[in-house]
């Protein structure tokens, strides 16, 4: 059955590419999905596959029930897009203007349908049910994964596989890891109140963007001597908005940074720590503050076993080689959600190719991916899935009745 499906993927692959290019020149960014959704439901409805419409809002989720009696496995994509103008050149380039699939997740969603397809060819084959998470918002938290979880999209799941198409690792290589893989996510937002007035006459006013350079300056202190340098933190400030006169001292200044962490702890002592520092900041130089802070998708914490039986499923389909245990990743990701209510695991498809120039960061004007990592990705979760539901019913209990017909 599973080399079947592998040859399916081989062949289904220039309908992969046909999907990812349609969903790339019609990009919708999160919680404003509607042409995404309504197309994904209405292919797997063509299919006959199952099919929920407006999970969490602008889910979709579908189910493939085998002939067989099984436990239940849930695969996931995301597909909304990024407020980005594009710069690729590609000839299906975004339609809409500011709005671009700058991550993958059009390649997501192109994979996820492509294996329903497969699947449903063998369902009467297949020995439980797979569910097919196709979610919205994973771009902006709070993201899409509560809401669907709230909605019901992991009743009766007993654990849950998904990817990332990541351009950081070449193509052909499958990055996996126990535990840990991607950060929690969070943000602060700092407003730092002086007193404006005139450039010439500084010693009448408090320089909020004086203050605010000191602030961000200490910032950069606290990881170093704050945290256990055997543990991982981040803050960083992206953004420093004040003034807007060449001759005038500014009253106000705002800044808005991310912290990412994996350590519960470690997260509440930055939090405590990058207050402390404005405060004391602000104190000693004349100026008061707002601070707030956010907590946002917490770390992806990938199941131990089911970590294990992905690895042990793609070694099956890929070289050995080629699957890599990784470092984990300061980025953040919504599926870590998913994984706080059933075991599962979370793996990077290398989708980089420096000969073909596609080595742009993601969230990048000119990001782009080789979409040769759509079948790798789709490889390793039927493997996974089919590999996870022939174990379950393997471990299967037998009932005395069973063992009545036996005899």
């Amino acid at each position: 059955m599973l080399n079947r499906l592998l040859a399916r993927m081989e062949e289904l692959y220039p309908e992969m590419i046909e999907l990812r290019r349609l969903l790339h020149a019609e990009p919708e960014l999160s919680f404003e999905e509607v042409k995404t959704p309504t197309m994904i439901a209405d292919y797997l409805e063509r299919l006959g596959v199952e099919v929920k419409r407006g999970v969490g809002g602008r889910g979709v989720v579908g189910y493939i029930k085998g002939g067989k009696p099984g436990k239940t496995v849930a695969l996931r994509a995301d597909f909304d897009a990024l407020p980005i103008m594009e710069e690729t050149g590609l000839p299906f380039a975004s339609k809409n203007p500011g709005v671009m699939h700058a991550c993958g997740h059009d390649g997501h969603t192109a994979t996820l349908l492509v294996v329903a397809k497969a699947l449903m060819e063998i369902r009467a084959e297949l020995p439980g049910t797979v569910v097919l998470i196709h979610q919205f918002a994973e771009e902006l938290a709070p993201g899409g994964a509560i809401a669907m979880i709230e909605d019901g999209c992991l009743e009766g799941v007993d654990a849950i596989y998904g990817t990332h198409l990541w351009t950081p690792i070449p193509v052909g290589e499958i990055g996996y890891r126990e535990g840990a893989i991607m950060a929690a996510a969070d943000r602060f937002d700092v407003t730092i109140l002086g007193r404006g007035g005139h450039g010439a006459s500084p010693h009448e006013t408090v320089d909020s963007i004086a203050v605010a350079s000191a602030v961000v300056g200490q910032l950069q202190h606290i990881v170093s001597r704050n945290v256990d340098p055997l543990k991982s933190a981040v803050i960083s400030v992206g953004s420093f908005q004040a003034g807007g006169a060449f001759n005038v001292i500014a009253d106000q200044a705002e800044l808005v940074g991310t912290v990412r962490t994996f350590d519960p702890d470690v997260q509440e002592l930055l939090i405590k720590r990058i207050e402390e520092v404005i405060q004391g900041t602000c104190a000693a130089m004349g100026a008061s503050y707002t601070y707030s802070y956010k907590k946002g998708y917490p770390a992806v914490i990938n199941d131990a076993v089911e970590t294990e039986r992905f690895v042990s499923s793609a070694q099956a389909v890929h070289p050995a080689k080629d699957i890599v245990e990784i470092e984990p990743v300061m980025g953040g990701e919504d599926f870590a959600y998913y994984l706080q209510h059933v075991p599962g695991s979370f793996f990077f498809t290398g989708a980089g190719n420096e000969a073909k120039g596609l080595t742009y960061p993601h969230h990048h004007p000119k990001f782009d991916f080789d979409e040769r990592a759509m079948v790798i990705a789709a490889k390793g979760l039927v493997s996974a899935a089919l590999h996870f539901l022939q174990e379950a019913k393997a471990e299967q209990p037998v009932s005395g009745q069973d063992v009545l017909k036996k005899r």
